[in-house]
């Protein structure tokens, strides 16, 4: 009886598990078309399922991402129960139900990543932004990252002192995060008049009802393919409010790359009209150029980090301390499951490309500046 169950199951169900290794090949011989995936999907059928799907949900204000994640988890959760239940009353069909279970959970995620993959996911293999732009992220000097990092230096010291400050000295945006959101679709709009790939009309940016969650995660913001929302923790600290969502539109946008997505909110903020985003997004360049300086001279580093203003000083400090109050088990692995989901997509370093931000910060310098040696880093 068992054995006629099992062949009955294996028979219906395998074809949709089958859909998990498609999805898997697509996103691998994807890798080798980058100008067709550029050119057919990412230009094309995703700028249409993107931006249909982001004005659809767009018109609620609250995310429909997380309450569809928290739904999904409890669903399996009572579903799991309901089975140990069931199969210690019925010990005949104990072995039939678990296999049951565990297959329909694998026919989920078979299903899930293959439609990620259709509706998002193979924009990991699009040309790189430069590329596209125009922008040559050639090999640099350590003369170059460190011409770059006392501009940023230079640039963050005359916004900081212009912007409004909490009871602590840290930069404070006076409306909150609601207002960051309804207006980071401006420095799209005035990025969009260089860069047309930028362009397009999308539902707004929005907070997450489960920010504390999303903080022990060690997560400041996160887009939703399946509802193509970009979802922002509104706990992280104001000044880096206007880059986070900015970095989450860009995913909203096609740019599935986190260190494109970072130089991209660098971009949109510094274009932007306002002087909190224009903060928020050198900010975020000056702390990546600054890390890669770091590495590869850390004499240089902490000549410049001394002449940092002390408003960014106290930013800085605010931002360390937030993220220090999260530290723990679930954000120790939130990281090591984000690290495992870039890899699967074919991101070699994980976590760690982000860094590859800095070729993009110099290679946009090196359009306002010229220089006399540039030997490899």
């Amino acid at each position: 009886m068992i054995k006629r169950l099992r062949l009955s199951f294996k028979n219906k169900k395998l074809f949709y598990i089958l859909f998990l290794p498609i999805a898997l090949l697509l996103s691998y011989y994807a890798s080798y078309v980058p100008q067709f995936i550029e050119s057919i999907y990412s230009k094309g059928i995703y700028l249409f399922i993107g931006q249909l799907l982001s004005l659809i949900t767009g018109l609620l204000p609250i995310s429909i991402a997380e309450w569809l994640i928290v739904f999904v988890c409890l669903f399996f959760i009572i579903k799991l129960f309901i089975m140990i239940a069931k199969s210690t009353k019925a010990s005949m069909l104990k072995e039939y139900k678990v296999l049951d279970f565990f297959s329909n959970l694998m026919i989920f995620i078979s299903l899930g990543y293959f439609c990620f993959i259709m509706i998002w996911g193979l924009n990991y293999h699009r040309l790189p932004f430069g590329n596209i732009t125009g922008l040559d992220t050639k090999s640099s000097s350590v003369h170059e990252l460190k011409a770059l990092c006392e501009d940023l230096i230079h640039r963050t010291h005359q916004l900081r002192t212009a912007l409004a400050e909490d009871k602590n000295g840290v930069m404070h945006i006076p409306h909150g995060p609601s207002s960051v959101f309804k207006r980071a679709s401006i420095g799209y709009m005035e990025a969009a008049q260089d860069y047309a790939v930028l362009d397009g009309r999308y539902g707004q940016p929005k907070g997450v009802f489960f920010s504390k969650f999303m903080s022990y995660a060690g997560i400041s913001g996160i887009y939703f393919p399946f509802t193509a929302e970009a979802n922002v923790n509104t706990l992280v600290p104001d000044f880096m409010l206007p880059s986070t969502t900015c970095h989450e539109m860009a995913h909203q946008r096609g740019f599935a790359r986190e260190d494109e997505a970072n130089y991209i909110a660098y971009l949109t903020c510094n274009l932007h009209p306002d002087i909190d985003f224009q903060y928020s997004g050198t900010l975020l360049g000056l702390i990546h150029a600054m890390n890669a300086l770091y590495t590869h001279d850390p004499v240089a580093y902490h000549q410049l980090y001394a002449a940092y203003h002390e408003g960014v000083k106290r930013d800085l400090a605010a931002l360390t301390e937030f993220w220090h109050q999260y530290e723990g088990p679930i954000e120790r692995f939130s990281s090591e499951l984000n690290n495992a989901y870039l890899k699967s997509n074919m991101q070699r370093d994980g976590i760690y490309s982000y860094g590859r931000m800095v070729d993009l910060l110099i290679a946009e310098y090196r359009l306002k500046h010229t220089f006399k040696e540039t030997p490899n880093l």
